[in-house]
């Protein structure tokens, strides 16, 4: 059924209601840039803690069929179908005329497609970077076989997604957990359908103009990425398993004897016992906390896998205390649920109790206090070695029980949410996630889950994290290398340039696969890999400062172009190339055999980081040897950078390296401890930067006691220290 003929409508506040004959809609205007549309006047959300509230002033248009805020206009016809307009009266985005269907406690929506519209978002989703032509499926899916453009699912659900056309931008947050699916035209190339098996139709229309002011506002609702440690951001090396202690060790030495800058090691599940959460190894590790105190001394934290299954065994604690306490997951006749994971029969944590949420978190934070600096969730979509878990098993949460068709999608979400609680003391917490839901952005990094050692998953992986960006997930990355298969030397090369200014940069590979330590391949690769990893370090500040706008803002680390560029159609399909923030634009080979390519630069000019060519926009043919990862920068930028370094030590910086890119620029780079929450009570540096003239200035915008002593300025081939010994420096270059 639809809704029927429209009857009233009426306004109290915020809130409006539809009264249709068969299905009274609600329209809740957040703030005047969006609005919330559904069929209840409440909805509670999952992904949205806080609803951003502000004073919006709500107008009825004058001839009734609709109201308008300072920023669009929303129309209402018969039906419940709407449309979406600037204050100007241009359509934004409209339903189709078979909108608003609900029938077996299904959902259905369905919009208009407008010429030349593409489609953005939609997180880790396969394919290509414009979603127009394609369809997808929202459920959380394991599945380790090559992940190719008609995938429908893989392990995140995000139902989120950005249109624009016609020079406008726009989003709509689906904000069901329940299975959905999204159709941007693949069967009716006219049509964007929406359906959901299960929940109420409640979704946000997000106003633009431009997909900046979308994700800014998408992230203010379902929240924004915390500022990440520094060395977070480092080079994380993993592998399914480093066995045991020597080896551990052994990599670790071998990473600093030839001088590649590392700052994570992770630890796969064979450092448990029999795969039993929160149990040690002690054959491979006979002195767990021994080691990770020498990795610390070496500048190398630990992060240690934890999956959701517990091993059914009697006498075994964390077995024997989450039944005692009914905190697992029941079959529909009452008892507990099992199923076959990593160490056998295994029963699944309810995270939707807060108890069991606290429980949970104890253990965890065991695990800290051995030395542990991270925790990567894995197989929590939730996975299994039988396949999907039936709909009709029973999560018990705190608001009654959620049978798994509705618990599934948020499975990931809450044990990412329990993770970071948990570990959230003084300094900043590292969670990594394979299985979420949208705004498990707010408590963990995410990574893209088991990819293979194909050509066609490195070239899937920028459009990938360019998607993940624009759906708020700021912290993410891939498998360097690909995890499944075999690495050939040129793949392994092309990947890690590829992901060189990716968020997280981790390499990552199964048991099994040849080894993807650059040291095993020949000395052409481990000189190669070395230098990818030191440029990487040195942007170190920069990609800093994009994650300190991100938290302000919104807006992603790893943006497509189309992100800045918006009114040139040379951009909306590129996915071999992306910027990081509006400064830097990466251009890296993504096919096998290639030592050329052609790459595509957007307005203005841009040098090129290797040789210092200046380039005007459009298509140039450049030089990209196998030793070489092509890059550009925008003209008249600044870049902040690191000394080398083979770690990241917050207490070691004394040193500023400013680049300068033209003949006038501005920047503002921040700086704090880089390890803990004090930034949030004021404790940080600001430090502006003007170039004029040949000459740079730089102010110190707040009194804070720590800071670099020294700065190195480079333009071209000019180059100048000083000491930084008061609030304004002004250098001559």
């Amino acid at each position: 059924m639809n809704c029927g003929k429209l009857l009233s409508f009426e306004i109290n506040g915020r809130l409006a209601r539809l009264a249709y004959e068969k299905q009274d809609l609600f329209l809740e205007f957040i703030t005047s840039g969006i609005v919330r549309i559904g069929t209840s006047a409440r909805q509670r959300s999952h992904a949205i803690e806080n609803l951003p509230y502000e004073p919006v002033a709500i107008k009825t248009l004058n001839d009734g069929n609709g109201f308008s805020t300072d920023y669009f206009i929303v129309k209402f016809e018969d039906c419940g179908r709407l449309t979406f307009l600037t204050s100007s009266g241009e359509v934004i985005v409209r339903d189709a005329a078979s909108c608003g269907l609900f029938s077996d406690k299904k959902i259905h929506v369905s919009k208009e497609i407008a010429p030349g519209e593409v489609f953005y978002g939609l997180g880790e989703t396969t394919g290509f970077l414009n979603k127009r032509h394609y369809s997808y499926v929202m459920w959380n899916t394991d599945n380790s076989e090559p992940h190719t453009e008609r995938d429908p699912s893989l392990y995140k659900s995000i139902p989120f997604y950005i249109g624009q056309h016609s020079g406008l931008a726009y989003g709509l947050f689906y904000d069901n957990p329940s299975k959905a699916y999204f159709d941007f035209g693949a069967v009716d190339t006219e049509i964007v359908a929406y359906g959901a098996e299960g929940g109420e139709l409640n979704y946000y229309f997000i106003f633009g103009p431009t997909i900046p002011d979308v994700v800014s506002r998408y992230t203010s609702l379902t929240g924004r990425t915390p500022l990440p440690a520094l060395w977070m951001l480092g080079y994380h090396q993993s592998r399914w398993s480093y066995r045991d202690e020597a080896e551990i060790r052994e990599l670790v030495g071998a990473f600093r004897r030839y001088g590649i800058p590392l700052d994570v090691i992770y630890f796969d599940i064979d450092y448990m016992d029999e795969y039993k959460v929160f149990t040690i190894n002690k054959e491979r590790f006979p002195d767990f906390p021994g080691l990770l105190a020498d990795l610390k001394k070496a500048g190398v934290k630990a992060v240690v896998i934890v999956d959701p299954g517990v091993k059914i065994e009697l006498g075994y604690s964390v077995y024997e205390e989450g039944k005692a306490r009914g905190f697992f997951a029941r079959t529909r006749e009452g008892g507990i649920y099992q199923n076959v994971v990593w160490p056998g029969p295994a029963v699944y944590p309810s995270f939707f109790m807060e108890e069991v949420r606290s429980w949970w978190g104890r253990k965890l934070k065991a695990l800290l206090d051995m030395g542990v600096a991270g925790i990567w969730n894995d197989m929590n979509e939730p996975a299994s070695f039988t396949g999907p878990l039936p709909n009709d098993v029973v999560f018990p949460g705190d608001d009654g029980d959620l049978r798994h068709s509705k618990a599934h999608n948020l499975y990931g979400h809450y044990m990412a949410k329990t993770a970071y609680n948990a570990i959230k003391q003084v300094n900043r917490p590292f969670v990594i996630t394979r299985a979420c839901y949208a705004g498990t952005q707010k408590y963990s990094t995410v990574w893209t889950g088991d990819n293979h050692s194909l050509w066609p998953h490195l070239r899937m992986a920028i459009p990938q994290i360019c998607n993940l960006g624009l759906s708020g997930f700021a912290f993410c990355g891939v498998d360097i290398g690909g995890f499944s298969s075999h690495a050939t030397k040129e793949l392994l090369i092309r990947w890690v340039q590829a992901a060189c200014f990716f968020p997280l940069f981790r390499n990552h590979a199964a048991a099994g696969t040849r080894r993807q330590e650059p040291w095993t391949f020949d000395a052409e690769t481990l000189s190669i890999y070395r230098r990818i990893v030191r440029l990487r370090y040195r942007f170190i500040p920069y990609l800093y400062d994009l994650f300190w706008e991100h938290e302000i803002t919104g807006a992603p680390v790893i943006r497509p172009l189309v992100y800045h560029y918006p009114d040139d159609p040379e951009t909306y399909n590129i996915e071999d190339e992306y910027m990081v923030g509006e400064r830097v634009l990466v251009t890296p080979v993504v096919e096998p055999g290639k030592t050329k390519r052609m790459v595509y630069l957007p307005a203005g000019s841009w040098y090129d980081y290797r040789t210092g060519k200046e380039y005007r926009s459009g298509y140039h043919i450049i030089d990209c040897p196998l030793a070489e990862l092509a890059m550009f920068i925008r003209k008249d930028s600044i870049l902040v950078g690191y000394p080398d370094a083979d770690y990241i030590d917050p207490e070691k910086r004394d040193t500023m390296i400013v680049e300068i890119y033209g003949d006038q620029a501005g920047y503002s780079h921040y700086y704090d401890d880089g390890v803990s929450f004090s930034y949030r009570e004021g404790d940080y540096q600001i430090y502006d930067m003007t170039y004029r003239d040949a000459i740079l200035e730089i102010s110190l915008r707040h009194d804070y006691p720590g800071g670099y002593r020294y700065v190195v300025v480079k333009n071209k081939d000019r180059e100048v220290k000083a000491e930084l010994a008061g609030p304004k420096l002004n250098l001559q270059i």
